[in-house]
């Protein structure tokens, strides 16, 4: 179970050592033209985008090898992924809802698997994903917990999580890089107090500064982003978008024209906020504040990635975000940033909603088993003030 901030390498962190492992077999064959496959990794994300870069990082670790990674992910053809799946697949990488239906058809069994990872695995129970990982993990065809190596990545430690851990693994070892729950230090986080009425003032603003530096916009409701995109790219921004309602393909051009930097702004709901690793995203603005403090760290975190310094805006509105006051100075004081005198008195004269609790201690690793876990450790869930994070009603199986 491995906990770190966001950009700090947990893809290569499980993707290396599985490569390795897999090479070194001297009995690894080529599994091809086979009616079953048996992948001996397993990798579940809990989107198609983080699924798509899981995959593309595989590919480029592996080059030149005889190992083969297979992409699987809803709201593509069904066909053309069975038929790269039975050109042979040592790593699968796929999306809960996808690989489900492809074990139903009895197109992939867990017979041979060695590694089964969760990356985002907090996201996967976020967005429902749950019953899904149970079913999969549950599969006859699965190896015992004892017989396979399962590695759990997460950004951070709610409950929840502690709970699947104790079910899937087995002599346990717990890593955790920095304070669980805390923003990435090397990101300069910045609160502004506006009303609602005046934010996309003060977004054309902070946009105005950043010349042609790539800039996430997040917000919580799908109409919302389209109509910031169109608003913005009337200003003569080149803006795009990516929410649930895009098809996927419009999803995977909004995403390269973002990275290519044809469209250096683009507008998001919170399904771009886990585990995509877009280079040189310069700025993040929280134009809408999410609903958790565990969704805040990890929009943050899309910024300042592998050791790069980054900004983060966000707006306050009082009467909205009142509940957010003594979270959000919880979070700046931890990673040495400036708490304006404002935000201060917010929390103090206009509720905050209790206290900023909820986040882990530091870093290291140690030993743990069932027994040592309880619901006192780091990351419980978004105390002081926010609600568990709701996911957007999005398909992303």
């Amino acid at each position: 179970m491995a906990c770190a901030q966001t950009g700090s390498g947990k893809t290569a962190a499980f993707m290396l050592p599985i490569l390795h492992t897999l090479l070194s077999d001297p009995a690894l064959d080529n599994p091809s033209h086979r009616e079953v496959q048996t992948p001996q990794a397993v990798i579940l994300s809990p989107t198609r985008e983080l699924a798509i870069q899981i995959a593309h990082d595989a590919n480029k670790y592996a080059y030149d090898s005889i190992l083969k990674t297979v992409l699987c992910y809803g709201g593509t053809s069904v066909g053309h992924q069975l038929s790269q799946l039975s050109r042979g697949c040592h790593i699968l990488v796929a999306t809960t809802g996808r690989l489900k239906d492809f074990v139903e058809k009895g197109k992939v069994s867990f017979e041979n698997l060695r590694f089964l990872v969760l990356d985002e695995a907090d996201r996967m129970l976020d967005m429902g994903f749950e019953p899904d990982v149970r079913c999969l993990v549950g599969h006859p065809t699965m190896p015992a917990k004892g017989s396979r190596q399962t590695l759990m990545f997460s950004a951070t430690f709610p409950e929840a999580i502690q709970m699947l851990a104790r079910e899937f693994l087995v002599d346990s070892v717990m890593l955790s890089v920095g304070i669980l729950g805390a923003a990435n230090s090397d990101v300069k986080q910045a609160i502004y107090q506006v009303t609602q009425f005046d934010k996309r003032n003060k977004l054309l603003e902070i946009l105005g500064e950043e010349g042609s530096d790539r800039v996430m916009v997040f917000v919580e409701k799908k109409k919302t982003a389209d109509f910031l995109a169109a608003f913005i790219s009337q200003k003569g921004i080149k803006t795009t978008s990516i929410h649930g309602d895009r098809y996927q393909r419009q999803r995977e051009e909004a995403l390269a024209d973002f990275r290519r930097g044809t469209c250096p702004v683009i507008v998001a709901t919170a399904v771009a906020a886990r585990g995509l690793d877009i280079k040189d995203v310069r700025h993040v603005v929280n134009y809408d504040l999410p609903q958790s403090v565990d969704e805040y760290v990890h929009r943050v975190g899309r910024t300042g990635r592998v050791g790069n310094l980054g900004k983060a805006s966000s707006f306050y509105d009082s009467e909205a975000n009142g509940a957010l006051a003594r979270p959000l100075i919880k979070i700046l004081s931890e990673s040495q940033q400036e708490v304006p005198e404002w935000l201060e008195n917010e929390a103090k004269y206009g509720g905050g909603g209790g206290g900023g609790g909820g986040f882990g201690g530091g870093g290291g690793a140690k030993s743990f088993n069932s027994d040592s876990w309880g619901s006192s450790s780091g990351g419980g869930g978004g105390g002081g003030g926010f609600s568990q994070p709701v996911a957007e009603e999005e398909d992303w199986g």
